[in-house]
C-alpha cells in the first residue's frame, strides 16, 4: 500500500504479520455463529479466537476457499487472511494469528477491560468504538460518552461521526474487530496524542506492537483449554457463554504498567 507520493505505508496488519516467526500446522478450524476458533497441532495445544461479526461477515465476499480443507493450511498461511477483503476470511486469519502469537503472560495483568475503561473514563470524555456491554456503566461516571457503531443502537452515533468525536475524547476504547475490517489505523490516527487509548475485545491480539502503534493498553483473551472453548464455539455460544464455560483468561497488556495517568 502506498500514499499519493508513492511512499509505502506500513499498516498495523503488516506489522503484526511481519512479526510472526514460527509456523505450526493447523489442527482444526471452527466457524461458529458468533466466534471463530483456530486450533493448532502443537504441544501444548494452542487456540485463538476472533469475532465472526455476524451480519457483516456473511456477504457476497464471505465464501471460504477450500472450506472443509482448511487444516491443510499452516497457521501462518491462515493468519495471512487478515489481509483479505472478506470479513469472514479475515476473522479466520485473526483467530489463527491469536493462536500463533506467543503471549508474554508475565507482562500482562488479569485486569478486566470494562474496569479499565470505567476507571480511566471517570469525569472525562470517552469515545467507545463498538457497543460493549459496559457502555451504560461508563455513561454513569464519564463527563461525556460517545458510542460509535456501524449499526448504531438508540443513543449511539454512526461510524461517520468518528472524525468529529474521537479527537475530542480523553479516553478512546477501540474494538479489536477494527483490525478485521481495516479501520484500526484510521481510527488510531484520529486519537489525540494525550488521549488514553485502549484496544479491547476477545479478537484483540495481546501484542506489544499495538502499544508501539499508539495504544496505551491492550485487553484480549488467552485460551487455556482449547477443547472447552471449541466445544462452546461450535455450538453457537456468544462470548459470555464461552467465558462462563471456562477455558480462557482475560488479560491486559499496558504500556506503562502500574503508572497513574
Amino acid at each position: 500500500m502506498a500514499n499519493m507520493s508513492g511512499e509505502t505505508i506500513v499498516t498495523i496488519i503488516d506489522a503484526l504479520l511481519d512479526d510472526l516467526d514460527a509456523d505450526v500446522p493447523v489442527r482444526e478450524v471452527v466457524v461458529g455463529a458468533f466466534w471463530t476458533a483456530v486450533v493448532l497441532d502443537s504441544e501444548p495445544r494452542r487456540c485463538g479466537l476472533a469475532s465472526v461479526l455476524r451480519t457483516r461477515c456473511y456477504d457476497e465476499n464471505g465464501e471460504i476457499p477450500e472450506a472443509g480443507g482448511l487444516a491443510r493450511y499452516t497457521a501462518h498461511e491462515l493468519a495471512g487472511w487478515l489481509r483479505s477483503s472478506s470479513l469472514l476470511q479475515s476473522a479466520i486469519g485473526m483467530a489463527a494469528y491469536n493462536a500463533l502469537l506467543d503471549v508474554d503472560e508475565d507482562a500482562c495483568t488479569e485486569k478486566n477491560a470494562e474496569d479499565l475503561v470505567v476507571e480511566r473514563g471517570q469525569g472525562r470524555r470517552v469515545a467507545i468504538v463498538g457497543h460493549f456491554p459496559f457502555v451504560e456503566q461508563v455513561r454513569q461516571t464519564a463527563a461525556a460518552c460517545w458510542v460509535l457503531e456501524l449499526e448504531p443502537r438508540l443513543g449511539d452515533f454512526s461510524a461517520e461521526w468518528a472524525k468529529d468525536l474521537i479527537p475530542q475524547a480523553d479516553v478512546v476504547a477501540l474494538t479489536g474487530t477494527s483490525l478485521l475490517n481495516g479501520t484500526f489505523d484510521g481510527l488510531l490516527d484520529l486519537c489525540r496524542d494525550d488521549a488514553f487509548v485502549v484496544v479491547l475485545g476477545p479478537s484483540t491480539p495481546l501484542s506489544p506492537l499495538l502499544l508501539d502503534a499508539g495504544a496505551d493498553a491492550v485487553c484480549g483473551t488467552l485460551v487455556t483449554d482449547s477443547d472447552r472453548v471449541v466445544h462452546s464455539v461450535s455450538q453457537g455460544a456468544h462470548f459470555r457463554q464461552i467465558k462462563r464455560a471456562g477455558g480462557l483468561r482475560l488479560l491486559t497488556l499496558e504500556k506503562n504498567k502500574g503508572e497513574q495517568w
